[in-house]
């Protein structure tokens, strides 16, 4: 997966968090969507990041794999 992969996945992941929060919906309504897009980004703004450090210090960013939603949503701040 490349990074230009990675922020359309982003991109249209966020589309859908809009749509499903404007024009004044109910977000109780798509709660249970709403927190798995939120869990996705978090992922793949995880692995995104996975993927800079390594070409950073010269490592393959291919070997970056994505971490489970326990480990990401689990990160303090």
């Amino acid at each position: 997966m490349s990074d230009k992969s990675i922020l359309d996945h982003i991109s249209t992941l966020v589309d859908e968090e809009h749509r499903l929060t404007a024009g004044g919906k109910d977000p109780a309504q798509n709660a249970e969507r709403l927190r798995h897009i939120g869990e996705q980004l978090d992922q793949c703004w995880d692995l995104l990041r996975q993927r800079r450090a390594r070409r950073e210090f010269g490592q393959d960013p291919d070997a970056a794999k994505p971490r489970d939603i326990g480990t990401v949503e689990g990160y303090i701040g």
